[in-house]
């Protein structure tokens, strides 16, 4: 059985995970300098799948911080809706997730 204190580490882990690749997305976006247009073409389309991967890691660090925070506060495990304690299989799978699988879906 995972620990909070094991949880709090794995969404650390990941939050700087996180952190790090962003920094590397948006390395990659400003990089780009090419003056011939068909380069510029194929350069958008990677910068669009860039910024795609970059809006939904914001939004897993987002959901993560939370998660820290609910660990902080002594709430962590239970439903933010329900109250229901979320299942260890379930946290196992989402570390982050406030809602238990009812309430989720």
């Amino acid at each position: 059985m995972t620990t909070t204190a094991q949880r709090k580490t794995q969404l650390t882990a990941r939050l700087a995970d996180l952190k790090a690749r962003l920094q590397g997305i948006e390395a990659e976006l400003d990089s780009h300098t090419s003056q011939d247009w068909e380069d510029l073409a194929t350069e958008r389309e990677a910068d669009e799948v860039l910024e795609d991967l970059g809006n939904s890691g914001q939004l897993e660090m987002r959901q993560i911080e939370a998660a820290l925070k609910r660990i902080d506060e002594g709430e962590y495990g239970a439903c933010t809706k329900c109250g229901a304690e979320i299942s260890a299989a379930r946290l196992d799978l989402l570390p982050h997730t406030p809602f238990c699988k009812d309430c989720a879906g």
